[in-house]
């Protein structure tokens, strides 16, 4: 199956945490731990006001959004579970959505769209069903269309 798939994974992009009040994460994160505040987003369709860190370098810099919920009660919850999604570069997103729809992998309602970050994304449902079986296993996966000096990067890396 490998040997067709036309799309690599090249590196981890982002993980998103969420909580009913951003305030302990900022504490963790960003006091203790040293993240940079880089940017926010707030979307009432997606209940979510998030603030955007990062932690490495360059195109190897890695996102952890900071998220709560907009209305606690509301869905989707982005806070439960609290390791909401985790966000994988990869090089040809188009071609993976297809490719790994045609495999029986489930993706939520919205398609291809922007993220937060203002890259193109697509999300892995955490569960599969009768029509699509293969979800994330519990874990919503983000697939971010990686830009050209990341997979350039990620090239030269390896």
């Amino acid at each position: 199956m490998s040997d067709s798939r036309p799309f690599r994974i090249l590196g981890l992009q982002q993980i998103a945490v969420g909580a009913p009040e951003k305030d302990p994460l900022r504490t963790l994160w960003i006091d203790l731990f040293g993240l940079t505040p880089k940017g926010s987003f707030r979307s009432e369709s997606e209940n979510v006001d998030e603030d955007i860190t990062v932690m490495g370098a360059g195109v190897f810099e890695v996102e952890v959004d900071l998220m709560q919920p907009i209305d606690v009660d509301a869905r989707p919850k982005v806070h439960d579970p609290p390791l909401n999604h985790i966000g994988l570069w990869v090089d040809d997103l188009p071609q993976a959505v297809e490719w790994l729809g045609a495999q029986g992998v489930r993706f939520t309602p919205g398609g291809i769209r922007k993220g937060a970050a203002g890259h193109d994304v697509c999300f892995i449902h955490p569960k599969g069903n009768d029509a699509a079986p293969i979800g994330g296993a519990g874990v919503l996966i983000e697939l971010v269309q990686a830009p050209g000096e990341v997979i350039a990067a990620y090239e030269g890396a390896q």
